[in-house]
């Protein structure tokens, strides 16, 4: 795939946004029930940032756990849409890009031969060397296990399509020139007064994009 003339481009998140729920969110729960109880106290009451209580958690998991963890988000359903999605953007030479602040073995396990169709794909790794979990993220900056906006910034485009639901997209949000919001991103973009679409699956964005892109009234 080419990247377009005139520079468009689409950033998304995962969990939540390309899945319809949260599973980096449910394997951390479910591989580290006790160490996310305890963390998530000190994280609600700003003790704690999210970039250090996700390695915590994380590093708290065996890394003979690790297999186990891949299997658990087989068949993890995705939004509806995805895929038609994934279609129409290559059709118009659009670069597609995930950001995750999950676990890149998580995120390839899910899209499974999907991924093949992405530009880019980032996230959070694990080195599984030693008895524990190790995180391991080029990304990493301040408070962000994964920094979203540095990620854009490595991308030269004119006009950039944000889609997420969460805290970690907010700075992706921000950047972007059209933002597709759920959940705690929607109402983070409400408290800033900056506009946003909401849209319920892939099949609303793709309409949306077409009729400012390629129908305009």
């Amino acid at each position: 795939m080419t990247i377009n003339p005139e520079k468009r481009i689409v950033f998304c998140d995962f969990d939540g946004t390309i899945t319809v729920e949260d599973t980096f969110v449910k394997v951390c729960r479910h591989f580290a029930a006790d160490t996310v109880d305890r963390l998530l106290r000190d994280i609600f009451n700003g003790r704690l940032s999210l970039k250090d209580g996700i390695r915590r958690i994380v590093e708290s998991i065996p890394s003979s756990r690790y297999p186990d963890m891949l299997d658990f988000v087989n068949g993890t359903p995705l939004r509806e849409g995805f895929e038609c999605f994934l279609e129409f953007l290559d059709k118009k030479n659009i670069p597609f890009i995930v950001i995750s602040g999950g676990l890149m073995g998580l995120v390839l396990r899910q899209l499974g031969h999907l991924a093949e169709r992405a530009n880019g794909i980032y996230a959070a790794d694990v080195d599984t060397s030693d008895e524990y979990l190790k995180v391991v993220s080029p990304f990493e900056d301040g408070t962000e296990l994964v920094n979203k906006k540095k990620i854009m910034g490595t991308y030269s485009f004119t006009y950039a399509v944000a889609l997420g639901d969460g805290v970690t997209d907010q700075g992706m949000a921000m950047e972007a020139s059209l933002v597709f919001a759920r959940k705690h991103l929607a109402d983070y973009l409400e408290r800033c007064g900056r506009h946003y679409m909401t849209w319920n699956d892939f099949h609303d964005v793709r309409i949306e994009l077409e009729r400012r892109w390629y129908n305009p009234a």
